[in-house]
C-alpha cells in the first residue's frame, strides 16, 4: 500500500527522490506508532483521534511544529490518494488543521557583503577558488536552490542565448539567465576543470573530479559570509533569498521574480516582499505628493 503510493508520486507526480524518501519514512513512522500504541498495522482503518495521538507523541519528543506538519502532510497527502484510488471513502485528515508556526526572519545578505566575498574569492586563481567565485555569482545571479546548481549539467549551458537549463521541483525545466560577468568566470572554470576531469557532464565538480555534494556547497558558503558577515544564517538559501529581496527592492516585477525563482504559486513568492516594505516606504515617502519630504 505504502509501495503504491510511492510509485505514484515518482511517476504520476514526479517528486524528487528527497521527497519521496521523506515521504516513506513519515509513513513508516505512523505505521510503527499504529503497531506499537493499537496493535494495527491496517491504514485503511485508521481514525483521526489515532492520528491526533501520533501528532502528541511527536510534540512530546519535542519535536518542531514545522516539522510534524510536514509529517502530517505527508499523511494527508498518502490518503487523499487513498481517497482517489477509492481504497477509503473519507480522508481521516480532512478536518485537520495545521499547528501554528512562528515566522522566522530571514535577513538576507547586503549587496555590499555579496560583492565583497566575489571580490575575496576573485583575487585567488586556483581551481577551488574559481569553481567557489561561480557558485555564489551562479546563486546570486540566478536565484537557484542548492540542489538545481548541483544537477546543472555542461549541456545544460547556452553561451549563444545567455541561460542555464534548470531543473526544478517535481522535474520542473525552466531557463534563468547568464550575466555576461558570470559568463566570463564560467568560461575561466570549464577551462581549468578540464585538468580535472573530462569525463563528468555535471558542472561543478569536486578536486578528486567527483560530483559535487550538497553538504560541501553549504560549507563553502557559510565560510566566505562568515569573514563579512554577522548575520546568524548563512546558507545558499540565503543567497537566493537575497536575489529575491534585491530585485523587488529594485522594482521588478512580482510574477517576473516567481518565474525566475521557479515557484508554482505567487504565494511562495509573496514571502518575500516583506523584506523589500522598508524599500517600498521609502519610494512611497519620496514620490507621494502628501510626503513631507525631508531636505
Amino acid at each position: 500500500m505504502i509501495n503504491s503510493f510511492l510509485e505514484y508520486i515518482s511517476l504520476e507526480k514526479k517528486y524528487s527522490v528527497n521527497t519521496i524518501t521523506a515521504y516513506k519514512n513519515d509513513l513508516i513512522s505512523f505505521r510503527d506508532f499504529l503497531l506499537l500504541e493499537y496493535n494495527q498495522d491496517n491504514l485503511l482503518e485508521v481514525h483521526y483521534p489515532q492520528i491526533r495521538n501520533w501528532i502528541v507523541s511527536l510534540v512530546d519528543a519535542d519535536i518542531s511544529n514545522r516539522t510534524i506538519n510536514r509529517k502530517v502532510s505527508s499523511l494527508k497527502s498518502f490518503y487523499k490518494y487513498l481517497q482517489i484510488s477509492e481504497q477509503i471513502v473519507i480522508n481521516p485528515l480532512s478536518k485537520h488543521k495545521a499547528l501554528k508556526i512562528a515566522k522566522k526572519v530571514q535577513i538576507p545578505f547586503t549587496a555590499k557583503e555579496i560583492n565583497s566575498v566575489i571580490e575575496n574569492i576573485g583575487q585567488e586563481s586556483s581551481f577551488t577558488s574559481i569553481r567557489n567565485k561561480l557558485i555564489v555569482e551562479l546563486f546570486y545571479s540566478t536565484g537557484i536552490r542548492r540542489t538545481e546548481l548541483i544537477n546543472i549539467k555542461e549541456n545544460n549551458i547556452s553561451f549563444s542565448n545567455g541561460t542555464i537549463k534548470v531543473l526544478g521541483k517535481r522535474n520542473k525545466e525552466r531557463f534563468v539567465p547568464l550575466l555576461k560577468s558570470v559568463s566570463v568566470t564560467l568560461k575561466s572554470y570549464l577551462e581549468i576543470k578540464k585538468k580535472y576531469t573530462q569525463n563528468l557532464e555535471e558542472l561543478f565538480i569536486t578536486e578528486n573530479g567527483n560530483k559535487i555534494y550538497e553538504t560541501l556547497v553549504y560549507r563553502i558558503i557559510n565560510s566566505y559570509f562568515s569573514q563579512v558577515s554577522s548575520k546568524v544564517k548563512k546558507s545558499p538559501h540565503i543567497l537566493r533569498h537575497s536575489f529575491a529581496t534585491h530585485l523587488l527592492n529594485e522594482g521588478a516585477n512580482l510574477n517576473s521574480v516567481k518565474e525566475l525563482l521557479g515557484h508554482s504559486s505567487l504565494a511562495s513568492t509573496q514571502v518575500y516582499t516583506h523584506n523589500s516594505l522598508d524599500a517600498l516606504k521609502k519610494v512611497y515617502n519620496q514620490a507621494h505628493p502628501r510626503s513631507i519630504k525631508k531636505e
